[in-house]
């Protein structure tokens, strides 16, 4: 494929939600043009991603695009999310509804490259095989824990904030968007003079990560998670000075298998307390609760999703899941937010493979 285009995708005036059906049914009324845009390389942005980012706003927030030619008789899409973990599934789910083009190759998310054509230039440094290693750290008590120092030769204290972003790019390539953002727990980016294990050449780091799946997947796939639910109610005061309160399935937090559910979702609802100390007046409460026990209810332990409690204080109520994936909680509180515009709600969805957001209800 050739050098890409890329723009964030903006938002369209109108509000309703469309189906992917629709979108696609659109884009082919667009695609012979959008096919000359490409092919010609030019006015790409105005007479191509600005053109489609609009339609394309009107199913979901967040997408990204790149496109270039795949040969000379095919163009291809990339839809992006740039890696937000939330809104993946909405990728995927835009690109199996694809009907079938003979001039385009849509893919969902960047797609792993091989390393020999994986080189990164910016700000005078380069990013390559040459000069990229690896090793991973063992955390004591978290075993399952992918924690990789990713060391770059040409690493010093006035390139390190470029070598970060650099490094990444690279991962993001090499691995591909999916696997970059979903297979490694943390990492740190330094020099040659600070690593402290044998380094690793960065071609191996493929067969390392697969080779971490098979283990962990091996180790957790026999867990049963048997024990009743036992829900505690903590109270506690802020450093401001207003009140906590917290329902905490404490059962759940004293799991052996927490890493088998790696994935948290914190739903937070912001609402007028003002008048309350901070907690909900009686029509907000109740509306919560709803929302919070619809979600309980989708999000089911037989779905592979663990509902862990909620905490409310100081104008917010959070409720918190933990998943054995990302997909189906990314989509449920998408259409939660959707279906309640009352309020600001926000989502953030990441992997905890043990649990240690949770850590300071001293239960575990």
């Amino acid at each position: 494929m050739g050098i890409f285009d890329k723009i964030l995708g903006k938002k369209g005036q109108e509000k309703e939600i469309r189906t992917y059906n629709d979108f696609w049914d659109w884009f082919l009324t667009k695609e012979k043009t959008f096919f000359e845009v490409v092919k010609n390389r030019e006015h790409i942005e105005d007479q191509f991603f600005d053109v489609m980012a609009p339609e394309l706003s009107k199913i979901n927030e967040g997408y990204y695009f790149l496109s270039g030619m795949s040969d000379d008789h095919t163009a291809e899409l990339i839809i992006t999310v740039e890696g937000d973990i939330k809104k993946i599934i909405f990728a995927e789910e835009l690109v199996a509804a694809v009907p079938k083009m003979d001039r385009w190759k849509i893919t969902a998310l960047k797609p792993e490259t091989n390393i020999e054509n994986v080189g990164i230039r910016m700000n005078d440094c380069e990013f390559t095989k040459d000069n990229i290693y690896f090793y991973s750290n063992e955390i004591d008590g978290y075993p399952d824990e992918i924690d990789l120092a990713f060391v770059y030769s040409d690493l010093n204290e006035a390139n390190r904030s470029s070598a970060t972003t650099g490094i990444c790019i690279f991962l993001d390539n090499f691995l591909g968007e999916l696997n970059f953002a979903t297979q490694i727990d943390t990492f740190s980016v330094i020099g040659k003079n600070e690593a402290e294990k044998e380094l690793i050449p960065i071609e191996k780091l493929k067969e390392f990560l697969l080779w971490r799946e098979r283990e962990f997947t091996e180790k957790y796939k026999d867990m049963k998670l048997e024990s009743e639910d036992q829900f505690s109610l903590l109270e506690a005061t802020l450093e401001n000075g207003m009140p906590l309160m917290a329902t905490v399935n404490t059962s759940l937090l004293k799991y052996n298998a927490k890493a088998s559910y790696p994935w948290i979702s914190v739903l937070k609802i912001s609402y007028d307390g003002s008048r309350n100390d901070g907690f909900p007046e009686e029509k907000d409460y109740n509306t919560m609760n709803t929302i919070e026990d619809y979600a309980a209810e989708v999000l089911a332990p037989e779905s592979g999703h663990l509902y862990i409690g909620r905490e409310t204080a100081d104008n917010c109520k959070s409720i918190y899941f933990a998943s054995k994936d990302f997909r189906q909680p990314s989509k449920v509180f998408d259409q939660i937010i959707k279906e309640n515009p009352q309020y600001k709600i926000s989502l953030e969805i990441y992997k905890d493979k043990y649990w240690q957001s949770f850590e300071h209800y001293n239960v575990n």
